[in-house]
């Protein structure tokens, strides 16, 4: 076979084994372990239209059985015989042209095929391939389960340097499923740096993310992470006052066909807004509408941690929500729904315990009790919060126990001593945690 180019080696080894183009495309996928080769540009190999290169030729070597550098002779025979039949290019003028018989310039037709060949080299010199995907998507999974539970600036750092990481493979070449795989990974990243600044309290900042992230997910097209974004555009615009618009914002996510947990996210946001703007039956509807799409998940969230929603955050809304609608009933909802928040996330694990919903589930629970006469119940609730490290708290948690610190100024506790006690290591720990937070590592 030695006299043999490498189209026609490939279509011997084929025939000889009774193969369709589309078989041997089969053969060298499941050894490379991806998708990526059809029957039709095994054709292309075979009519010469392309020539494999040496990690392609390594693959059908494998596929066929037979040494690589069979297939590497076979491929200086057919590069020899299209050296040897080339024209020369004078120095000045024109370039010399031979008409072949169907009267087209042969020279100008080989030049349009090196042409080809040269973006073919351009397509197979990726910047990113399906392992460095994957370590990308684990490396995003990771940081999600860690934000949840983990000082915030641990985390800074590697999700800024891998987003941007990630932003730089966007940039280079990569075949389309992985340009799609990287725009998810981009989404999500940007999603946490969102995140972030949401939790230091930088809203304008958390807002740039968002619609990056945003961006990425629609140039991706995944519902999912669409809908996710919007879940966090409404989280903004709830901690910046505007909870009418909060609402629409949820309420808009619920258009995207995603699976998972985020219908109940988003109607549990959609409930919390609609609490503050004295929605009541607005309220309960979407709160209806959390249970429901809850009890009907049909899969499990893709990405763990941040990027879920699991029944002790939802548990924890639904409380919020009911002491903003006020009336004894419905804090007595509240506190039964903080209290089961709790208790659900004090038995998950320990990765899964989100301490920002801890705490917001405590102090929930310490307002409730509060509004309901029970100050032994408050001050109990709020221990759990003012004994912890106040660079543990966002600045969502600072608002909140600054609220309870004006309540328990209020005339109708002022002159309760048991109130006094708690009010002043609840300003201390406050104060210390809405402190500007030191400024994140470089790097």
């Amino acid at each position: 076979m030695g006299d043999r180019g490498i189209g026609a080696l490939l279509t011997v080894l084929r025939t000889e084994r009774g193969w369709s183009q589309q078989r041997v495309a089969d053969e060298f996928n499941a050894l490379e372990g991806r998708a990526t080769k059809t029957g039709k540009e095994i054709g292309r190999y075979e009519r010469e239209v392309r020539i494999p290169v040496p990690y392609t030729r390594k693959y059908l070597a494998l596929v066929f059985g037979v040494d690589a550098a069979e297939l590497d002779r076979a491929v200086g025979v057919s590069k020899s015989r299209r050296s040897g039949s080339s024209t020369e290019v004078p120095q000045q003028g024109l370039p010399a042209v031979a008409l072949g018989r169907s009267g087209l310039p042969t020279g100008a037709v080989s030049v349009d095929a090196v042409e080809s060949a040269e973006f073919a080299r351009f397509i197979v010199h990726r910047n990113a391939d399906a392992l460095v995907v994957e370590q990308v998507e684990a490396d995003v999974a990771r940081l999600a389960r860690s934000y949840v539970s983990h000082p915030l600036l641990e985390l800074y750092v590697e999700i800024n340097r891998l987003r941007n990481g990630v932003f730089g493979l966007l940039r280079g070449r990569q075949h389309p499923r992985q340009t799609t795989d990287l725009y998810v990974a981009a989404s999500r990243l940007c999603g946490l740096s969102a995140h972030v600044c949401l939790d230091l309290g930088d809203y304008d900042s958390a807002a740039t993310h968002a619609r990056t992230a945003r961006m990425c997910a629609e140039a991706a097209g995944h519902e999912g992470m669409s809908a996710w974004v919007r879940a966090v555009e409404s989280l903004i615009a709830y901690w910046t006052g505007r909870y009418e618009q909060a609402a629409r914002l949820a309420q808009m996510g619920r258009q995207h066909r995603a699976g998972g947990s985020i219908g109940a996210r988003l109607a549990s946001l959609e409930a919390r807004a609609l609490a503050m703007a004295g929605d009541r039956v607005g309220v309960v509807a979407a709160l209806t509408d959390a249970e429901r799409l809850r009890e009907a998940m049909a899969e499990q969230d893709e990405v763990p941690g941040v990027f879920a929603f699991p029944a002790a955050k939802q548990f924890t809304y639904a409380g919020t929500s009911h002491l903003a609608l006020g009336g004894r009933e419905h804090v007595r909802q509240a506190v039964v729904s903080a209290d089961t928040a709790i208790r659900l996330y004090r038995s998950a694990e320990d990765d899964d315990r989100s301490v920002g919903d801890l705490f917001a589930a405590h102090v929930d629970l310490a307002r409730g009790h509060l509004l309901l006469g029970d100050l032994d119940g408050t001050e109990a609730m709020l221990g759990f919060v003012l004994d912890s490290s106040p660079k543990r708290m966002s600045a969502s948690i600072v608002r909140r126990l600054v609220a309870l610190g004006r309540e328990l100024s209020g005339p109708q506790y002022g002159g309760v001593a048991q109130a006094a006690h708690q009010r002043d290591p609840h300003q201390h720990t406050a104060r210390h945690a809405a402190a500007p937070p030191p400024p994140p590592p470089a790097g």
